[in-house]
């Protein structure tokens, strides 16, 4: 986990706020305990391996873009590739010749990544057109949709640019915490409304003219200082009809209607990575990696799974009846959305995996922190 600090911050309120992130950063690591061992697992369901690439290695938890039967992907020193989902075909490659800082949004023509000296790169059909500096850094991915590219700075200010010639078209700044999460976070689309996370809410804003229409808090932060009551929302969010669900940081998980911008439920979750869901549940891991499923309509408990505890897991993706998480020594498990039960277990290289999940079709594509990918398809 990663913290960082917005523009404006006063200079011994910031040393107060580092000095409160590394003492955090710190009883995190020394706290926890080794990952709980595996146990032999009789597989329930059919699943495979069905193609593998390698890319640069990642510095930032991207989660690939899927679009059209395509997995667009970016490595830490800024490799972009689009790939074929269902056979791993390279379609094609383009560098930003910079470190990245956050990546990828793409809506199959354009596609548009950050890097680490804050500039904007777009690309279209892997050529690129522009690029333009924001004036802090970013770690969500850029959302690319109706011919526009939209970025969420960790000041959680959003700036909108045209994608064909990168004119900005308008920037949200709203005030919130000094202190933010240095995670990917919400930035989506619900029908002509942009879904933004801004710390604990979730704001839909009107994306052509960049004004908030509703403001929707999915978590109370609680806390005597900024670390504790950091509860910025985690991305990606799972969106099943107009029902939008998302985890806050550390703080809890949550549900809102996005056509009415009104939160249905919360439930206290100390998580931080996101969750996965479908129209009946919603299903996630919290700081000691014990898995609960929350029934999508009403939030209450359908089940906990312990077996997994401390090993590292990855974002949640449901996937018909099975959910899948990744972990830290690169394994991919999935268990039953109905009862929590452990149905397969498959390897990866042995690095890591991070972000999150995604499926394009019947292809299911992990990745790891070696810049590894690994696509799956579970029968």
């Amino acid at each position: 986990m990663r913290l960082a600090l917005s523009a404006g911050v006063r200079p011994f309120a910031r040393r107060l706020a580092l000095l409160g992130a590394a003492l955090l950063l710190a009883a995190c690591a020394a706290d926890r305990p080794k990952p709980t061992p595996l146990q032999p697992l009789e597989p329930r369901i059919a699943g495979r391996q069905v193609w593998s690439a390698q890319i640069g290695a990642l510095r930032f938890p991207m989660v690939p873009a899927v679009r059209d039967g395509v997995f667009v992907v970016a490595s830490g020193d800024g490799e972009i590739s689009a790939l074929q989902a269902d056979d791993g075909r390279l379609l094609w490659r383009a560098s930003t010749g910079a470190p990245l800082a956050a990546g990828v949004g793409s809506d199959g023509r354009f596609t548009a990544v950050v890097t680490r000296g804050n500039e904007v790169v777009t690309f279209d059909s892997g050529r690129e057109i522009w690029r333009k500096r924001v004036p802090s850094s970013v770690v969500t991915p850029p959302l690319v949709a109706g011919e526009r590219v939209f970025v969420k700075g960790v000041d959680r200010a959003v700036h909108a640019f045209d994608a064909l010639d990168g004119r900005r078209l308008w920037t949200l700044q709203r005030p919130g915490e000094a202190l933010t999460l240095a995670q990917p976070g919400v930035l989506a689309a619900f029908r002509d409304t942009l879904l933004v996370g801004q710390g604990p809410r979730l704001t839909g804003v009107d994306p052509l003219r960049g004004t908030v229409r509703w403001d929707a808090p999915m978590a109370q932060p609680r806390g005597t200082n900024e670390v504790e009551r950091l509860a910025d929302l985690v991305g990606p969010p799972v969106r099943v009809g107009d029902r939008v669900c998302a985890r806050a940081f550390q703080s809890s998980v949550a549900c809102a209607d996005a056509a009415r911008g009104a939160v249905l439920w919360s439930r206290n979750a100390a998580g931080i990575h996101a969750v996965g869901g479908d129209a009946e549940l919603l299903i996630g891991a919290d700081a000691s990696d014990r898995i609960t499923a929350w029934r999508a309509t009403t939030g209450d408990v359908a089940w906990n799974n312990e077996q997994l505890l401390y090993r590292g897991l990855s974002g949640a993706l449901v996937v018909g009846p099975v959910v899948v998480f990744g972990d830290s020594e690169g394994y991919v498990h999935f268990l039953s959305t109905a009862t929590g039960e452990q149905q397969l277990r498959l390897p990866t290289s042995g690095g890591p995996v991070v972000g999150t999940p995604v499926l394009s079709g019947q292809t299911l594509l992990v990745t790891t922190r070696d810049g590894g990918l690994h696509a799956f398809r579970p029968n």
